[in-house]
């Protein structure tokens, strides 16, 4: 008997032993991949040293013409602000003065909309005013190896819901350089050339990497542009990192992304200093250099997207905030603010102030996945749902002595929108030869037109549909099968899904859908994978069976 219990216990320390060996060999497994990832990504493109940038001049003089000439236009777009992430909206970890005098300074559209909850075709449908199902921009291109990392980390079995990988799409997707926006597309930079605008793209730009696709190509004149997404070297004295050890999508990043910028498609080289002061130090050189001609500024954040790095200087500066991860997201959120007041003052030295339209919005809602709960209060979901969480943006349109300061506006408009208003704020004709599905919101900015316009507006991606008309909101997906249907008008924050009560307004929803996707194209490239996304919790939290979730395809 004696034997037989040490036996018992020997088998049991053996067991123990084993499996610590196979924890240790699979926690091992997954760093010697990160390390090659990122041995290979500072492999694969070489960075120079900073260069300075030297822009275009415009003219000495303004235009000694007698017609005015036509409005300067800034669009500033953040990257994952949630909508409680400016102080406007009561919210908040720390104050943004900037933001919120710029949203008091003309309309701030209270409803609006990003094209869609994820960022590479919410920028398409900014650039083209068309839905990213018509021109086939539908999903977000994958990076190469994002979707063996994500799996390896994130299908670990700790979590109810695991990511589905669709392999074979992922060896027929065409290559990443190859998915971006067609060069047979029109952008708005185009819309506005004629109109004799010189056009100037700063940071992110995420339509495709290819010749066909790349700024320079699709109507900017220059374009400095984000080559990879570190806001500063991850060991630099200045940079404060947070990293999400939860979050699969985070240790890609840490592992593949480089401190890295160019100027018109040439040499990647180091930006000087924090990436978001760097793009506004470029933007006010911009500005200065292009006074005396029209010109059209798209200032593309990278800020406030991951990977979580502040600069010191903000860091410090936000000591009472504890917890250290919303301090360097806050820290980060006080630079993009601190980016608006500096265009805004560079506007002003100029004598561009009063004949130059500024535009602030975010490409999606604030995501889940870095963990910090009120981000999008007070809406549920996040970034990569179609709950209001996910596609609820601040859209802030500055137009002086035509859209009176202070001008709050709740008609529901939408990313979509900016491309027909840009151009019409500025003379510039619409393309006639395809269909624009934005509307020209001008006419509320400056109080000319009261109505909602009475349209629908969608949103598409892969399976998971969702409709807004007239204060009724309709989500379904096959993942998992399910129906939403929330009344806006006395259910903002979608508390309530009323579809079983409502099925004759969920049929007629479902059929504009139907009708819709009926002129709709196929996708360029497709989805290689879907990812769960808890609409209550973030991914820090663990899910249960009761908590609501969706299946994002990408």
């Amino acid at each position: 008997m004696g034997n037989l219990r040490k036996w018992q216990i020997w088998s049991l320390g053996a067991l123990v032993l084993l499996l610590a060996l196979a924890g240790t060999a699979y926690t091992f497994r997954k760093d010697l991949i990160l390390y090659m990832v990122a041995t290979r990504a500072r492999d694969a493109t070489p960075v120079a040293p900073n260069r300075e940038i030297v822009w275009e001049k415009g003219p000495e003089s303004a235009d000694a013409g007698t017609g005015r000439r036509p409005p300067n236009i800034v669009l500033i777009l953040a990257d994952d602000l949630g909508f409680n992430d400016i102080s406007l909206y009561g919210g908040g970890l720390i104050e943004t003065p900037n933001i919120d005098a710029l949203g008091r300074s003309g309309a701030n559209f209270s409803t609006a909309y990003s094209g869609t909850a994820a960022c590479a075709p919410s920028r398409a449908m900014i650039m083209t005013g068309r839905y990213g199902t018509r021109t086939g921009f539908e999903f977000t291109p994958t990076p190469p190896g994002m979707t063996r990392i994500v799996d390896l980390f994130y299908n670990d079995g700790t979590r109810l819901h695991e990511m589905l990988i669709d392999r074979e799409a992922a060896a027929n997707a065409p290559p990443f350089r190859e998915q971006g926006l067609p060069g047979e597309e029109i952008t708005l930079a185009e819309v506005l050339k004629p109109q004799g605008y010189h056009n100037i793209h700063i940071g992110k730009w995420h339509l495709g990497n290819s010749a066909e696709f790349l700024p320079n190509a699709q109507g900017f004149d220059e374009s400095v542009m984000l080559e990879s997404g570190l806001f500063l070297p991850e060991d630099h004295p200045d940079a404060v990192n947070a990293k999400l050890p939860f979050d699969p999508i985070d240790q890609f990043l840490w592992a593949r992304m480089q401190y890295a910028t160019s100027y018109n498609g040439g040499e990647w080289f180091e930006p000087k200093g924090y990436l978001t002061d760097y793009y506004t130090d470029e933007a006010v050189k911009a500005i200065e250099a292009n006074r005396n001609r029209p010109f059209f500024l798209y200032l593309a954040h990278w800020a406030v997207h991951t990977p979580l790095q502040a600069s010191k200087a903000d860091y410090d500066a936000l000591s009472h905030i504890e917890n250290h991860r919303e301090r360097v997201y806050a820290a980060m959120i006080r630079a993009l603010d601190r980016s608006v007041g500096r265009v805004m003052e560079a506007l002003k030295e100029n004598g561009l102030d009063d004949n130059t339209i500024v535009i602030f919005s975010s490409d999606n809602g604030g995501p889940g996945y870095i963990g910090i709960p009120d981000v999008n209060k007070p809406f549920r979901g996040w970034k990569l749902t179609y709950f209001e969480g996910g596609i609820r943006v601040p859209l802030f349109i500055r137009w002086p002595g035509r859209i009176a300061e202070g001008a709050e506006r709740d008609v529901p408009v939408a990313h979509l929108d900016l491309f027909p208003t840009i151009a019409a704020a500025a003379g510039a004709a619409l393309p006639d030869d395809r269909v624009i599905d934005g509307i020209d919101i001008l006419p509320f900015a400056e109080g000319r037109a009261e109505d909602e316009p009475g349209r629908a507006i969608f949103w598409r991606d892969g399976h998971y549909h969702a409709v807004r008309k007239d204060g009724w909101k309709l989500q379904f997906a096959e993942r998992p099968n399910k129906v939403w249907l929330f009344n806006l008008n006395e259910d903002p924050t979608e508390q309530k899904n009323v579809a079983e009560e409502n099925p004759e307004k969920v049929a007629e929803l479902r059929a504009l859908v139907e009708a819709h996707n009926a002129t709709q194209r196929d996708p360029l490239f497709p989805a290689v994978a879907e990812m769960p996304v808890t609409i209550d919790k973030t991914l820090e939290e663990e899910a249960t069976p009761e908590d609501e979730y969706i299946y994002w395809p990408g």
